[in-house]
């Protein structure tokens, strides 16, 4: 299976905007900042939760933690990925209990990831919510999820695949629609 790129959907400057518009989203849903705190699911998750955070202090004046969730154990496919999963570090380095946290991630697809981590924030402690903030959302749900901030919707078919690149692992930003090619 091979991916093309269709088309752009975000640029840079798009995704500057929908985090921006995000993070004061996320300030007024919980009237202020004094008990939020971010986590991002590893791989993009991470970057982005860590931009909304630098926003939200840029906006507040506040530093909001930040924590990187690894679901990888979580996931109901794990025995169809690998025999031999990677499995990387949870850095979740605050108590979560009591807290509002929001989940931070770049797609929002079947909602099964979505599930994972909560799982594996539970396995943390008892939050006060888990809230869900996701740059993209393209639809196609297999579980009942709902993200609570979108930066865009895009639908999209089953055939095609979302990208998302983050400066801090490509080496740029950007989000393009792909689709799968025959060989």
């Amino acid at each position: 299976m091979q991916l093309r790129e269709k088309n752009a959907i975000m640029d840079e400057m798009a995704m500057k905007r929908a985090l921006t518009r995000i993070a004061h989203e996320i300030i007024e849903r919980n009237k202020g900042v004094e008990n939020v705190a971010l986590v991002g699911i590893r791989r993009r998750g991470g970057p982005l939760a860590q931009r909304l955070a630098a926003r939200i202090e840029e906006i507040e004046g506040i530093k909001v933690p930040v924590g990187i969730l690894d679901i990888t154990l979580y996931r109901d496919d794990l025995t169809t990925l690998s025999s031999q999963p990677l499995v990387h570090r949870t850095e979740v380095n605050f108590d979560i209990n009591g807290k509002d946290l929001v989940l931070v991630d770049d797609v929002l697809y079947t909602g099964r990831t979505v599930r994972a981590a909560m799982d594996a924030l539970i396995d943390l402690g008892r939050p006060r919510c888990i809230q869900l903030a996701v740059l993209v959302d393209r639809g196609h749900r297999e579980l009942p999820v709902k993200a609570d901030y979108i930066g865009k919707n895009v639908p999209s078919s089953k055939q095609e695949n979302i990208a998302v690149y983050v400066q801090e692992l490509d080496g740029k930003d950007g989000v393009v629609i792909q689709e799968i090619v025959d060989s």
